[in-house]
């Protein structure tokens, strides 16, 4: 069983993070600030469709305070998805701000509709932690999807990721006979092979969501991380391995039934190749941004030396162990697949 530690610390964005931030303009002035979401004057909680408590709660405001605050967040939505075009937001009205009890970001999930055709969309407001947001850009980097996502000060504004949680998918989806349980074995591989090679942590079902795409002769499945808190802040290997944790392991005994270790080896090193090839595509933006997380602190020494030597002995590869920081740790780990790509 894995050991997430139980409160994540928060870590400031420094001024060289935050200069990559507005060269690649993440970083754009907003006219509504986390904090000022938090004087709310009551909530109550919002359940699901079966009853359960969904540890999120729907927030109200003060009548004075109301209109402000949905206009702010129209103005963000259209600065999110239009570049700052104001013309929709006369027909878009909050329908809902809700606020999450659980985890570390405490997230405000925003439900905003089209007044034309009832068609809604969902945002979200968090604190900037810069490991979160390291985790972002390493995601928009590293995989095949892009990540839509601002900052201004302490504030962080993302886009939803549609798709289904992989417990939901567990519950409802997974036994379905017109699904492809190889396909998903497939997908899972890949993905845990993702999450170790760029060191994102506490991957458990509930943490990524599963895309499903009916194709001509198929369904398609593709596996994408929602929760990026845990990007290389903990010392021990297994917990950047999705495979470990016990809430994937009907994936992993998905992937034991339907695949063989060689096929298995296949599909991490097309994992890998992919990796390569976006590293190489985007040299100039990720050695800018190695430059920024070479020296930043997003984690503590002792995870960073556990994690390191953890690490060595998993590749035998002794550069590891000398890592001082987890921007070391992964420049290593990414010049590894480089160095991998050429052979």
């Amino acid at each position: 069983m894995q050991s997430i530690s139980k409160k994540k610390i928060f870590f400031p964005i420094n001024e060289a993070f935050r200069k990559y931030l507005k060269l690649y303009e993440r970083e754009v002035k907003l006219p509504l600030t986390y904090q000022e979401l938090r004087y709310y004057e009551h909530s109550i909680s919002v359940y699901d469709k079966e009853g359960k408590d969904t540890l999120w709660e729907t927030v109200f405001y003060s009548q004075s305070m109301m209109g402000p605050i949905h206009a702010g967040l129209k103005r963000i939505y259209s600065i999110l998805k239009a570049g700052g075009d104001q013309t929709a937001e006369e027909h878009l009205h909050i329908e809902r701000i809700d606020y999450c009890t659980f985890g570390n970001s405490h997230p405000f999930r925003i439900k905003i509709v089209n007044n034309y055709n009832e068609v809604y969309d969902y945002f979200y407001i968090k604190v900037a932690d810069a490991s979160r947001i390291y985790g972002l850009e390493l995601e928009h980097i590293l995989s095949p999807y892009w990540m839509n996502f601002l900052i201004d000060g302490n504030t962080l504004v993302e886009e939803h990721i549609a798709g289904v949680p992989g417990d939901q998918f567990i519950l409802h989806y997974l036994d379905r006979l017109d699904f492809n349980p190889k396909r998903i074995a497939k997908e899972f591989v890949k993905f845990n092979e993702r999450c170790f090679v760029r060191l994102l942590g506490d991957m458990r079902s509930y943490n990524f969501i599963i895309d499903i795409t009916p194709d001509f002769d198929d369904v398609q499945f593709r596996i994408r991380a929602i929760d990026f808190d845990q990007q290389f802040y903990e010392g021990r290997r297994t917990l950047y391995m999705p495979q470990f944790f016990k809430e994937n392991r009907v994936f992993v005994e998905l992937a034991m039934k339907h695949l063989n270790a060689e096929v298995v080896k296949q599909y991490q090193q097309e994992e890998r190749a992919l990796i390569a090839r976006r590293l190489k595509v985007q040299r100039h933006r990720i050695k800018d941004l190695r430059d920024v997380i070479m020296t930043d602190r997003v984690s503590f020494p002792e995870k960073v030396q556990q994690l390191g030597d953890e690490l060595a002995a998993y590749y035998h590869d002794p550069v590891f162990s000398r890592c001082k920081t987890m921007g070391e740790i992964i420049e290593r780990s990414l010049k590894r697949l480089l160095v991998g790509s050429l052979r």
